[in-house]
């Protein structure tokens, strides 16, 4: 994923009111951004942080500036944009960057799915194999520096609960079910669920997964501009 027009930096001052943040320019101007990520951001937003930035041309648009990427003061790159999980995934399956997502005729978003009204982020379809039900995830929670131990979720989500009930149900029905985590910290080596943050996922993934819901684990790749998905990192259920 390439960001064009080229991302602007500053510093950040505070976030605030879930989906805003101000931030300091290098010439002293006071900007408010757009935030599009509904959770906790521990360890991706604190003071001081440089914050990377878009820009919209949709004239529509109160706030038109939206946060993209956070670089830590220990040097860790972290996309906090949650809705760019989505794209990464897909642009890596098109790439065929991911060999066990990879040969499927069709490729959908968004669709509809389930007995709890949900939508499946990605749908596989191929005339020689069972659909592919992939939810995505993105993973942004270092637990500190040295160990590389990411986690999810990093709050409570009882949308992601219902999310793994699905994927379950798809499995009990022949499907096949995929709940892909996007590690979008370069700091993070390794994932697990969250279980001293939220219980109940915890438990419901591992229902899940004895269930037959694949768990796939790829980490995030930054550079000038870009984030790719590009390498596999390991799950482990604690």
């Amino acid at each position: 994923m390439h960001f064009d027009p080229p991302l602007k930096q500053g510093k950040l001052i505070k976030r605030y009111k879930r989906f805003l943040a101000d931030i300091t320019l290098a010439d002293k101007q006071q900007l408010t951004i757009h935030c599009a990520n509904t959770g906790a951001m521990t360890g991706c937003a604190e003071a001081g942080v440089t914050v990377w930035y878009s820009t919209s041309d949709n004239a529509k648009r109160k706030y038109p500036h939206s946060w993209e990427l956070t670089q830590t003061a220990a040097g860790h790159s972290i996309c906090v944009n949650t809705a760019r999980a989505n794209t990464l995934v897909v642009e890596a399956i098109n790439n065929e960057v991911i060999s066990e997502l990879s040969g499927y005729q069709t490729l959908r978003t968004e669709v509809k799915y389930g007995q709890e009204n949900s939508r499946i982020d990605i749908l596989l379809q191929d005339s020689d194999r069972e659909d592919c039900y992939i939810e995505v995830k993105s993973v942004t929670l270092l637990d500190d520096l040295n160990s590389g131990q990411g986690y999810f979720p990093d709050a409570q989500t009882t949308r992601g609960q219902k999310h793994l009930r699905e994927l379950t149900e798809m499995v009990q029905s022949g499907r096949r079910a995929v709940l892909f985590f996007a590690v979008l910290h370069s700091g993070i080596e390794k994932v697990s669920a969250a279980h001293h943050i939220d219980a109940k996922y915890s438990l419901l993934l591992k229902q899940a997964r004895e269930a037959g819901v694949e768990i796939i684990c790829y980490k995030a790749e930054f550079s000038d501009n870009e984030v790719r998905l590009l390498s596999r990192v390991d799950f482990n259920q604690k």
